[in-house]
């Protein structure tokens, strides 16, 4: 079952950003593989399923965190679909097309968050360490996006033996 699969790497993506990633700092900012998700999902699937899994794994995120619950999702949300309605549109010839846009789109997502964090007035962002974050974010994404994108499209794969649903036939 496909929705079994993908919560079980959303599981396991979380459980990496809290025992691991987030405890070891890198230049004073921490990596962010959730984001990496949200973005790998708009890669192998579509914009749907990009806002769908963002926002379940940003949702999740949000109720271990202390920031307020919702920016997280929301931010991850629009992420993933955007991502995946650019990468829709574009030719996939080259294979560092989809790398690039793990490396633009976690940088977007960074910015994205910082600003929502700051509208909503929490404001845990401090303005100075941003770009640290962003190049930190996004240069661990860009090299976990091969291997974050083959977990995910195996999430993705109906088997042989389950009828595909995602699709009407008529019969």
């Amino acid at each position: 079952m496909t929705v079994a699969r993908v919560a079980a790497v959303i599981f396991v993506t979380i459980l990496v950003q809290v025992s691991f990633v987030a405890r070891f700092p890198v230049f004073g900012a921490r990596g962010d593989v959730v984001v990496l998700l949200a973005i790998v999902a708009g890669i192998e699937g579509n914009a749907e399923r990009g806002a769908v899994v963002g926002f379940a794994s940003g949702l999740v995120l949000d109720l271990l965190l202390d920031s307020p619950v919702g920016l997280s999702a929301l931010t991850y949300c629009v992420v993933g679909f955007l991502v995946g309605t650019f990468h829709a549109s574009v030719l996939r010839s080259a294979w560092w097309i989809p790398v690039a846009t793990t490396v633009l789109a976690s940088a977007v997502g960074v910015l994205g968050f910082a600003l929502l964090d700051e509208v909503v007035g929490s404001a845990s962002v401090e303005p100075g360490r941003l770009p640290t974050i962003v190049a930190v974010v996004a240069l661990l994404n860009g090299v976990l996006s091969r291997p974050a994108r083959w977990v995910m499209r195996q999430a993705f794969a109906v088997p042989a033996t389950e009828p595909n649903r995602d699709r009407f036939s008529i019969r």
